[in-house]
């Protein structure tokens, strides 16, 4: 993702074969609109970012191979959900509160800078029954409301719901991450990957910190496989409960929608939620216990 662009830097990546491409994990535009359809959902084109075997997981399949209890397993991580702006979706989690989500800032404004819908839902499991919650937009507080046109380490962005997620526990927030750090990636949103819709699970490590924001947030490379749509999903660190410290950004590359190791020219990155990025969570967290 050559960010910020999400839709911008993906579809330049369809016509610039052979370039060093970048972009954002963008949301997907549904089949359901068609003219609006980007070139990069071509059938013929592979909608990942990968490294070799696709490492991604379903819960089951996680659980399985850890040792672990698909159901407990399925419950820790409902945090976890779908950001639907009218055709679009990204990626989402429940951070510090039951009414408070974490995103990419290219989820709620396209390569305009503009909303991308007048409404816009956050979507995910509880008790195997799928909660759909609408978002409160005036609350949006992001790095940048125009994110395809500054660094991508601007790419950022929080908002309160317009009621609490009953039955679902929202992640805490990290300490500072730090390069080579193990992590898991933790998303809904993949394209390719459960219509869109079903979690996906991973084992991966943050690699080089690459760049680092006025407002004190840092980009780091990463080497979990992401496909679009997943925009906004979680970086979880840690052994215990779930804790996010970044949320997935975009990609890099020179063999974009090929299987290639992973390189200072083929990576996934992601954006740490520090500096004014953790404060705006903090904020926005205290407000609603404090109306509570």
């Amino acid at each position: 993702m050559f960010h910020k662009g999400g839709l911008r830097a993906a579809v330049g990546c369809v016509f610039l074969f052979g370039l060093s491409t970048h972009a954002p994990a963008a949301p997907l535009f549904e089949q359901a609109a068609p003219a609006k359809t980007p070139a990069f959902v071509d059938a013929e084109i592979t909608k990942v970012v990968v490294f070799g075997k696709n490492s991604r997981r379903t819960v089951e399949d996680f659980a399985a191979e850890h040792k672990l209890n698909a159901a407990e397993l399925r419950h820790k991580f409902t945090a976890s959900g779908l950001i639907e702006c009218g055709a679009a979706h990204g990626a989402g989690q429940l951070t510090l509160t039951d009414d408070l989500v974490t995103t990419a800032a290219h989820v709620f404004y396209d390569e305009k800078g503009a909303p991308r819908a007048k409404a816009c839902f956050f979507v995910t499991e509880a008790d195997g029954k799928q909660v759909r919650t609408p978002i409160d937009l005036s609350s949006i507080v992001a790095g940048s409301t125009n994110p395809y046109a500054i660094e991508a380490v601007h790419d950022w962005a929080v908002a309160r719901l317009k009621r609490p997620v009953d039955g679902v526990t929202p992640y805490g927030l990290a300490e500072s991450p730090r390069p080579n750090m193990p992590v898991e990636f933790i998303a809904r949103g993949h394209i390719d990957w459960g219509e869109g819709r079903k979690l996906s699970m991973e084992k991966c490590a943050l690699h080089d910190q690459l760049t680092v924001g006025a407002e004190g947030t840092r980009e780091f490379s990463f080497d979990c496989e992401t496909g679009d749509g997943a925009s906004g999903g979680a970086v979880i660190m840690g052994a215990g409960d779930p804790v996010v410290g970044a949320i997935l950004v975009g990609w890099r590359s020179n063999k974009p929608f090929r299987s290639a190791p992973f390189s200072q020219s083929h990576y996934n990155f992601a954006v740490t939620i520090e500096g004014a990025f953790k404060k705006a969570v903090m904020a926005a967290a205290a407000k609603v216990v404090v109306a509570k």
